[in-house]
């Protein structure tokens, strides 16, 4: 029902009587609308009131200044007219804006926004939370570090769930449990360790630390906090949450959140947020933990299947370069190693694995170990690959194919080295003089792995002092590139390369040689590659 003023008040407002409309149809036009409608006179006086604006500002009577009593700040004349503004009333939020009505009124329109003011306050708060768990997927995958992950996930939560977070990763070793911790408005993380019984002071965290379901925040006392938890100045917490971080199986840590005394309280919305902040950092710890253990495992496995350090070696000098195909693993199907077996001669051996990855590299890491024990019974390099042949053939491991150069040292006092080299399907080894000239030892025999019985006759050759006896691969040689990027490399190529080598130091012999064949591969990576040398010492 619409609430109106007099019509003789109505009438003694118009400027120009005979052109306002009547009472009735100024109340069917207001009482028309879909919004409240509260219409004023030129005085400001309130004439007519909708059922709907009454609803809304039930205080508003007409004959009554509209800027007035409860009703006030709805009808600010300062408002620029025909402009929406939003004003809190009573539990309401209401949407008001000011036209012109007629000559001689004007009307206040009201719109009661509360409903659609919270579904969007909702939705924005939705599209914030979704945005931070984005963001937090995003910067958790971005590391297989344990404590990179728990940086970020104190980082992630100071910056949106709480003034204090800390992550408490599970004790290990002496028992002491490490801790991560960032206050808003600090640059510094701050870190320490805690021990256990320490943890057990924090209300909820040991439970946490086991895996424990975490303990709704209103049942935490932020009282009991210990004073190691929250930094010095940060003082007494009002609210207090921690939440565990599933890992894979074992729990990766907990959660620690604490907001000051004012701060908003932990609702079940911002409790279930952080449920699900706390399942991606801690599955994001938990791998990262997981990932580091397995390298640390490689790395000690892989150790053993690296390049061994050259020895030093009286009267001669060695250089070694290896280029596994799998860059990132470091290791593949070749090797080459030197043995210094106790009596006997220094013994070089370059290997070549069928095949490449950690498959070849693990194989070639068995032939190096079988090679130094067959050595405690034998040191001919021939009688040598003989017994290694029977090894790959008793070997479990099918296609255990293998080729290789074994090369016994002598250094003699005249300062030249002679070299008793066998060869087993391997590429010949090149000798470079000191002339420049490059010549391929007239040595071979078949390959290891593939015949009953195999014979490799040693041959003996001499370098004079300066001269190289330069070991390699067919990664070297077969490697495809060039400015075509399909030309062979070959082995006229490297002998003419290696011929450019003369009286250089062999380790810049290798140096130079490896880097030819990595530009004539052009950055392709094709097969493992190895080079080894040996030079009879130059004479000073």
């Amino acid at each position: 029902m619409t609430a109106v003023r007099p019509v003789g008040d109505i009438d003694r407002t118009h400027q120009d009587p005979s052109r306002a409309p009547g009472e009735e149809l100024l109340r069917a036009i207001v009482e028309a609308s879909a919004e409240g409608v509260v219409l004023c006179g030129a005085d400001g006086a309130v004439v007519m009131v909708n059922a709907a604006a009454a609803r809304m500002a039930p205080e508003v009577s007409p004959g009554r200044p509209a800027a007035s009593g409860a009703a006030a700040g709805l009808f600010d004349h300062d408002h620029p007219e025909g402009q929406d503004r939003e004003v809190g009333h009573g539990q309401r939020l209401l949407r008001v804006r000011r036209e012109a009505f007629g000559i001689a009124h004007h009307a206040w329109y009201l719109r009661d926004v509360t409903a659609e003011s919270a579904r969007t306050g909702a939705l924005l708060a939705e599209r914030r939370r979704t945005e931070f768990l984005m963001e937090a997927g995003r910067r958790l995958s971005a590391s297989l570090n344990t404590r990179r992950c728990a940086r970020t996930t104190v980082e992630l939560a100071v910056s949106f769930l709480a003034d204090v977070a800390m992550v408490v990763l599970p004790p290990a070793g002496r028992r002491q449990a490490s801790w991560l911790r960032s206050a808003g408005g600090r640059q510094a993380l701050q870190e320490g360790t805690v021990t256990t019984a320490s943890t057990a002071q924090v209300p909820g965290l040991a439970e946490a630390l086991a895996g424990f379901p975490p303990v709704p925040s209103r049942w935490l006392d932020p009282a009991q906090v210990p004073g190691w938890l929250l930094p010095e100045e940060f003082g007494q917490a009002q609210h207090l949450l921690v939440t565990p971080l599933p890992g894979n199986g074992v729990p990766a840590g907990a959660l620690v959140l604490a907001r000051r005394e004012g701060g908003p309280a932990f609702e079940e919305e911002a409790e279930t947020l952080v449920r699900i902040f706390a399942a991606r950092a801690g599955a994001a710890i938990s791998a990262a933990a997981l990932y580091q253990e397995q390298s640390a495992t490689n790395a000690i496995l892989t150790r053993d299947l690296l390049p061994p350090a050259l020895p030093t070696l009286p009267g001669l000098e060695l250089a070694g370069s290896l280029r596994a195909a799998q860059q990132a693993a470091l290791i593949g199907g070749d090797f080459y190693d030197v043995f210094l077996p106790a009596p006997g001669e220094p013994l070089v051996v370059l290997g070549d694995i069928c095949g490449k990855g950690a498959h070849a590299a693990v194989l070639a890491g068995q032939v190096r170990q079988s090679l130094r024990a067959l050595l405690l019974t034998e040191t001919d390099p021939g009688r040598l690959a003989s017994l290694l042949n029977r090894s790959l053939l008793a070997s479990p491991v099918p296609n255990s194919y293998l080729t290789l150069v074994l090369g016994a040292l002598r250094a003699g006092a005249d300062g030249r080295v002679r070299m008793d080299l066998a060869v087993a399907g391997h590429p010949a080894p090149l000798i470079l003089r000191r002339d420049g000239t490059v010549r391929e030892v007239a040595a071979g025999g078949p390959l290891l792995g593939a015949l009953e019985t195999v014979t490799v006759t040693p041959l003996t050759v001499e370098l004079a002092p300066g001269e190289v006896c330069l070991f390699y691969s067919d990664g070297i040689t077969e490697a495809f590139g060039g400015p075509s990027g399909r030309e062979m490399y070959g082995g006229r190529r490297l002998k003419d390369a290696l011929s450019t080598c003369a009286g250089m130091p062999v380790a810049a012999v290798v140096e130079r040689l490896e880097q030819l064949s990595t530009d004539w591969l052009g950055g392709d990576v094709q097969d493992d590659r190895a080079l080894l040398a040996v030079q009879a010492r130059p004479a000073r």
